[in-house]
């Protein structure tokens, strides 16, 4: 896995890991988005996103969205532990600043990792 890039090992590509996911995850809201994971039994964790058109009506905010996303899984890959992870937008995305989002994420990893650590240790 490559520091500087989000390559094909770190995604969630086929419709069964998104089920797998979708089955019985962890999950965290936020006005933002809403993020669901679930252990993965792997030595790495892993990306979806499920980004619709009645949330972000736009392509290109689907895109700044997703861009985003990915940006900010690369940096906090690392605190993320083995996880299969999918990221959903909700409609105030569209009109929320990167920094705003950037932070909604920041607190997601946060919450995730704290979560993880928990669990792991008791």
């Amino acid at each position: 896995m490559t520091a500087g890039r989000f390559d094909r090992r770190q995604r969630l590509l086929k419709p069964t890991e998104f089920k797998r996911v979708f089955a019985r995850p962890r999950r965290w809201s936020h006005p933002l988005l809403t993020v669901l994971w679930r252990p993965n039994g792997l030595d790495r964790p892993r990306l979806g996103l499920a980004v619709s058109k009645r949330q972000l009506r736009t392509a290109v905010a689907r895109n700044r969205f997703k861009r985003q996303v990915r940006e900010s899984f690369r940096q906090h890959s690392r605190t993320l532990g083995c996880n299969d992870i999918v990221v959903m937008a909700r409609a105030a995305a569209l009109t929320a600043p990167n920094s705003e989002l950037a932070e909604a994420l920041a607190a997601a990893w946060a919450h995730m990792s704290h979560t993880c650590e928990r669990s792991s240790s008791g």
